[in-house]
């Protein structure tokens, strides 16, 4: 989200596009924007970095923007074949984040590196768990490896 506030060119699309939506909604119903016209209103915001002023002047208000931590413990699940992913169970996916430590633990939970229509290579990362104890990323990942694969892939055509 912070590659979408600070407009960088690599910050993901379809998150900004998301973003956009839900803050045009918002913005329309809260009486900011006329109906219809919140999207318009979200994309000048973002584009004009106002919207990046704001999250900083909040950031502020609560101490300061910090960098997010890194955990000491990270395991980097791969994909076991070659294709498209077809699907991500994402209710796993949050349930192993939080077996690893999150949100109580700063730095731990998972970065998803691939999404959902991604053509992936057998051994490319899919996500990292992260945790601040070996034995949490241990129970995380005994959580992931008991179940089906979280991400689903199909045979690229």
């Amino acid at each position: 989200m912070l590659a979408v506030l600070r407009r960088q060119a690599d910050a993901p699309d379809d998150l900004k596009q998301r973003a956009l939506r839900l803050a045009g909604d918002i913005l329309e119903l809260g009486g900011a924007a006329p109906e219809g016209q919140g999207l318009r209103l979200a994309t000048e915001v973002l584009s004009d970095g106002r919207a990046w002023a704001k999250f900083t002047d909040i950031c502020e208000a609560q101490g300061g923007l910090r960098d997010v931590p890194l955990a000491p413990h990270r395991r980097v699940v791969e994909a076991p074949s070659a294709g498209r992913i077809t699907a991500v169970d994402n209710r796993v996916l949050a349930r192993a984040a939080k077996l690893a430590g999150a949100p109580n633990a700063p730095a731990a939970g998972v970065d998803v590196h691939a999404r959902l229509g991604d053509v992936v290579q057998r051994g490319q990362p899919l996500f990292t768990l992260h945790a601040q104890a070996p034995g949490e990323l241990a129970y995380a990942q005994q959580f992931v490896d008991a179940r089906p694969p979280i991400f689903q892939i199909a045979e690229a055509s």
